[in-house]
């Protein structure tokens, strides 16, 4: 079974090459981030055509999440029971579904601006509400992961240049504190490897060539449960799709099961 997730930077810039991806990947279930449609606009008739079921919590403009899946979708739950809200509203970041014998909560992390806006404090806050609502998935014997694009780089490896972040988001051990207190949920990462350079990296500015020249991110992550983790039986950064025209500044990452 083909896992994967994908924060698309709107899915309709993207719908041509999110198409072509999911016919050309084997990808049985997609874990997919800032679809920036509503659940009205979302193309799940184009997705249906090519076999796809689909879950989608959005509201237009930023954010919206989605679940896609040719093995079936159940037990659909939109948002977190705890959620901060930011400006006194809760936001698309998180859903989650049963796609055949696994499960999987599509997450979209709050990026956290700058360390002194209190966007910075949601994103910590929000964090914590995630470990609540999956604590009982992530100890559970069904395999489980929670996919998608956390905003947080896990360790200085998972930067291209540690200096050059100094004192910006992603990066700060408060963050880097809240990924660890989700992995204590039962928890663990699932680090793919590249396809190319020593480096996973997941996502590439679209400024300042950072992409040909590799200065990249490993943001976008597979928190596993031990059953999920068991199974895998591979997993990769496919970097082949961040290039080229049109591309989203992330890349798809892929975790083949053995289930």
């Amino acid at each position: 079974m083909r896992i994967a997730t994908w924060n698309v930077n709107s899915i309709t810039a993207r719908l041509p090459r999110l198409l072509a991806w999911l016919e050309s990947s084997g990808t049985d279930v997609l874990c997919l981030q800032e679809a920036k449609v509503s659940e009205e606009q979302f193309p799940a008739e184009q997705l249906r055509e090519l076999g796809y079921e689909s879950a989608v919590h959005a509201t237009g403009r930023w954010n919206g999440v989605a679940v896609l899946s040719r093995v079936g979708i159940e037990d659909v739950v939109k948002g977190l029971p705890g959620d901060p809200g930011y400006d006194g509203s809760a936001e698309p970041r998180a859903i989650s579904a049963t796609c055949g014998p696994v499960r999987v909560c599509s997450v979209y992390v709050p990026n956290g601006r700058e360390v002194d806006h209190p966007h910075y404090a949601y994103k910590l806050q929000w964090l914590e509400a995630l470990k609540a609502a999956v604590a009982g998935d992530a100890a559970g014997s069904r395999p489980f992961a929670v996919m998608g694009d956390y905003n947080v780089a896990p360790t200085d490896d998972d930067v291209f240049d540690r200096a050059f972040f100094e004192g910006s988001t992603h990066v700060t051990p408060a963050e880097r504190a809240a990924l660890a207190s989700l992995r204590e949920a039962g928890l663990s990462d699932v680090v793919p490897r590249p396809l190319k350079y020593d480096q996973p990296f997941t996502y590439w500015d679209y400024r300042q060539l950072a992409f040909p020249k590799n200065r990249g991110m490993r943001i976008d992550l597979v928190y596993a449960n031990a059953p999920f983790a068991k199974a895998v039986g591979d997993a990769y950064v496919d970097r082949e799709e961040r290039k080229g025209k049109g591309a989203s500044d992330h890349a798809p990452v892929v975790v083949d099961l053995d289930v």
